[in-house]
């Protein structure tokens, strides 16, 4: 075992004592949850292992109210009054785009998200200290879409031209600067953007890219091209295009390349901060969590689908390979 595949959680089966002495007797919490993943994904139903861990059981002490699972920002964003007039005691949400609808739509309903970058998107005052009613996980994107790409030009190193795929509804003029001086300065290589605000766009923009000449794509990190990605591997796959995308697990699923915290992970962790919510912690004061273990996870069975050599010092660094 790497030493990096090591982690250890708090809370879990051993704090379910605890947990349920802090709950209040025959009451049934009521959850509304949008989120990217299908209700029978891996990474959802890890995110209702950890509540039943954690003494939430759905049927019994939780309901979830007004769910939109797999969702898309148009629908999210038409499910929000429906949300609220509900009057759940959390919600759940992924993103900036619905984060921001629920920020304005409430003040009083806790809302547990998982976003880019909480603080710069104006979601916290602070790390530790929230101060409204949002508090959850930060992903740290902006820093990692930049390690990522330092690791696509390692895993790409004869590509001249790197393209990145951006959603126009988060990504910021100043974050594609950031990485366009990156991308020159650093490694002497010329950057292309390209971009899509909706999933019919992917595509034509992923095309986009390789006429112009693209040796590899950076997928940033966004929900709405998570949401999509198996579009994006697919197409990536026939242009014979390597790409690297937001989470390790993007590889199990076909990806080429994939760097970041744990996908599933993170929705462990976010199930354990909707439990402290639900027990009465008050979202203002609950510190805003970020990851802290990132893995690299490398599919060779789609480097040699494309012809594509990936480097040996960047194979025997990577955490999990798949072959």
């Amino acid at each position: 075992m790497r030493r990096r595949d090591f982690i250890t959680f708090v809370g879990g089966a051993a704090a379910w004592p605890l947990a349920a002495m802090a709950q209040e007797p025959g009451r049934v919490y009521r959850v509304a949850v949008v989120i990217t993943g299908g209700r029978d994904e891996p990474a959802t139903l890890a995110f209702f292992d950890e509540l039943r861990a954690q003494g939430f059981v759905e049927g019994k002490n939780l309901e979830f109210v007004a769910a939109s699972f797999r969702f898309d920002n148009a629908r999210a964003a038409a499910s929000v009054p429906e949300i609220i007039n509900a009057a759940p005691d959390a919600i759940v949400s992924a993103g900036d785009f619905i984060t921001e609808r629920f920020q304005k739509a409430t003040k009083s309903i806790p809302v547990i998200a998982m976003t880019e970058d909480m603080v710069a998107a104006g979601f916290a005052k602070s790390l530790a200290r929230p101060g409204g009613n949002i508090t959850g996980i930060s992903l740290m994107s902006p820093d990692l879409d930049g390690k990522r790409q330092d690791v696509l030009i390692e895993g790409v190193p004869d590509a001249k031209r790197i393209a990145v795929l951006a959603d126009s509804n988060v990504a910021t003029l100043e974050h594609l600067r950031n990485l366009e001086t990156s991308a020159r300065s650093a490694h002497g290589k010329e950057l292309l953007v390209v971009r899509a605000a909706k999933a019919d766009e992917i595509v034509p923009a992923i095309n986009d890219a390789s006429m112009r000449g693209a040796g590899c794509l950076n997928v940033l990190s966004s929900p709405m091209l998570h949401l999509n990605r198996r579009a994006i591997i697919e197409r990536a796959a026939q242009l014979r295009l390597p790409a690297i995308y937001q989470w390790p697990e993007t590889a199990d699923e076909g990806g080429l390349l994939g760097y970041g915290p744990s996908f599933f992970d993170a929705f462990r962790q976010r199930a354990r901060m909707l439990a402290k919510v639900l027990r009465g912690t008050k979202p203002a004061e609950l510190p805003i969590e970020q990851p802290t273990t990132f893995k690299l996870s490398i599919n060779l069975k789609t480097a040699k689908a494309m012809s594509h050599t990936i480097p040996p010092g960047l194979v025997l660094r990577a955490d999990k390979l798949i072959e």
